[in-house]
């Protein structure tokens, strides 16, 4: 770990459209907080087009992003398919419902607007692993897969689907939950499990600074962990979800451990645990 303090490029504070519709106390807080701290520029974009194009010409200014789970993982993965990730040291103010901040949580931000903000100017830098799929989609902490029906891909909403839609859920009974999917996973070439046997969870996490992630597979034979750099899952159709996304349906999926991808910065060990 390495001490990070305010950059000398100054700050450039991105508020994501949703943090701002939803709570703009804390927004505000956040902006005096960094703006009092270092050199800011304070980007207010209306849209996610416009929070690309702003990350996108942040010069040499260190991106904040002042939002939830899925406006840093946005941030992320913007940067690394600009393949510049390594470039810059990320920084996050959670702002959102709580529901909508495990992925910060877990990756010790502090979800009180002001510690945040303060760890942002005088805080310590990690290094963190990141999941890459083949889709170029990332995963910063968790990834999982578990047993239940899959609906088909919608083709396209109309007055009349949705009334069809309707129609069929007042006169059929529901589908009973589905047993498991029959997949076949492998990690690092090993397999794990293969669609002759149900699987009811797959589970991969990334670890600090770890260059491994830790792969768990449940079937009705048991839970098999191990860990892996790459992991593949193909079989039937499966949705997973990706820290705060749900994908898919897709039939096949491969994500590669990408080691110390990636930094972010968070308070000093010795300061207080704010939630």
């Amino acid at each position: 770990m390495s001490h990070a303090g305010a950059p000398v490029g100054g700050l450039l504070v991105l508020v994501d459209p949703v943090a701002r519709r939803l709570d703009g106390e804390s927004v505000r807080i956040a902006k005096d907080v960094l703006s009092a701290g270092a050199a800011a520029k304070i980007c207010l974009p209306d849209s996610q087009e416009e929070f690309a194009r702003a990350l996108a010409r942040r010069g040499h200014r260190q991106p904040v992003i002042v939002g939830d789970d899925r406006a840093l993982v946005r941030a992320v993965g913007l940067l690394h398919r600009e393949r510049r990730l390594a470039e810059s040291t990320l920084a996050l103010v959670p702002v959102g419902p709580v529901g909508s901040l495990g992925l910060a949580r877990s990756l010790g931000v502090p979800l009180s607007a002001v510690s945040a903000a303060r760890a942002v100017l005088d805080g310590r830098v990690r290094m963190c692993d990141l999941l890459v799929d083949d889709s170029d989609g990332v995963v910063l902490s968790a990834l999982r897969i578990a047993s239940g029906p899959v609906p088909p891909r919608p083709a396209g909403p109309s007055v009349w689907s949705a009334y069809r839609s309707l129609v069929r859920t007042l006169t059929r009974p529901a589908a009973p939950a589905a047993d498991g999917h029959r997949l076949r996973v492998e990690a690092d070439g090993e397999l794990l499990a293969d669609v002759d046997r149900p699987v009811h969870d797959v589970a991969v996490t990334t670890r600090e600074e770890g260059g491994l992630a830790e792969v768990t597979v449940r079937t009705d034979a048991g839970a098999v962990r191990t860990r892996a750099r790459s992991i593949t899952v193909s079989g039937a159709d499966f949705r997973y979800r990706a820290d705060a996304s749900l994908t898919g349906p897709v039939r096949r999926r491969t994500w590669i451990l990408h080691p110390t991808a990636w930094t972010l910065t968070l308070p000093h060990p010795s300061g207080p645990a704010e939630t």
